[in-house]
C-alpha cells in the first residue's frame, strides 16, 4: 500500500514529466496552427495544376500568384456539395471588400465527359463572374486526382447520362506564392473559409 510520501513522489514525477513536455513543445515542437482547416504548409503534393479553363485558356498556378486561390473539385451536377462550396466562397471574397479582389476561385470538374467549356462557363459565372473552372480529359483528370490526392468515381444512374459523382468534399487553398497551405473540409462553413484567408492575405512573402 503507498504511503502519502510514495503518492506526493509519484505525483512529483508526473508534474516534472508535464512540465518537460510543455517545454519541449516550446522549444522544439510545432506551434498549433491558426488554421481552422488542416495546415498543409510543406506538403509534398498538389504543387502543380495545369488544364484548359472555360474559355479555351491554358491555366496553372502561376497564373495566380499574388492571389490566394481556393481550388475546389466537383461536377455542374452536383446538388448540395458544389454549389453549397461555390455558393460560401462567392459569399467570403464579397465579405472582404478590396482583398477579396486578392482571392481566386477555382473549380476543377471531375466530370468532363459532361461538363463542356460552355457549361462551366455558366456555372461559375454564376456565383463569381472571376470564377476560374477548369476542364482536362479523362487521363487528365485522373492525373490531377493523384496530385492532389483527391478521390472521385462515377456512380452509375438509371440511364447511361443519369449518373452521379462521389468526389472528395473540400477546397485547398494556396498562398500568394502558389503553394498549398490549407485543406477545408465541406461543412466548416464560410467563417472557418474566412479566417484561413484573411491569414493567408496577411502573410508576408
Amino acid at each position: 500500500m503507498k504511503t502519502l510520501r510514495d503518492l506526493s513522489r509519484s505525483l512529483g514525477l508526473v508534474t516534472l514529466l508535464a512540465l518537460s513536455l510543455t517545454a519541449c513543445d516550446q522549444l522544439g515542437g510545432k506551434a498549433k496552427s491558426a488554421f481552422q482547416g488542416i495546415d498543409l504548409t510543406g506538403a509534398e503534393y498538389a504543387r502543380s495544376l495545369n488544364l484548359t479553363d472555360q474559355d479555351g485558356r491554358s491555366r496553372s498556378l502561376a497564373d495566380f500568384k499574388g492571389k490566394i486561390p481556393v481550388v475546389f473539385f466537383g461536377y455542374t451536377q452536383c446538388p448540395d456539395v458544389c454549389p453549397t462550396t461555390l455558393a460560401e466562397l462567392a459569399e467570403v471574397k464579397r465579405s472582404l471588400g478590396a482583398d477579396g479582389e486578392r482571392v481566386q476561385g477555382i473549380f476543377v470538374t471531375v466530370d468532363p465527359e459532361r461538363d463542356t467549356a460552355a457549361l462551366l462557363k455558366a456555372y461559375v459565372a454564376s456565383f463569381d463572374p472571376s470564377f476560374v473552372a477548369l476542364r482536362g480529359s479523362e487521363e487528365q483528370t485522373k492525373a490531377l486526382a493523384k496530385e492532389f490526392k483527391i478521390y472521385f468515381a462515377k456512380v452509375p444512374g438509371k440511364t447511361p447520362e443519369s449518373y452521379t459523382m462521389d468526389h472528395t468534399a473540400a477546397s485547398f487553398i494556396f498562398d500568394t506564392q502558389g503553394r498549398v497551405r490549407v485543406f477545408s473540409r465541406y461543412g466548416s462553413g464560410a467563417p472557418a473559409l474566412a479566417n484561413d484567408i484573411k491569414l493567408l492575405l496577411a502573410e508576408k512573402n
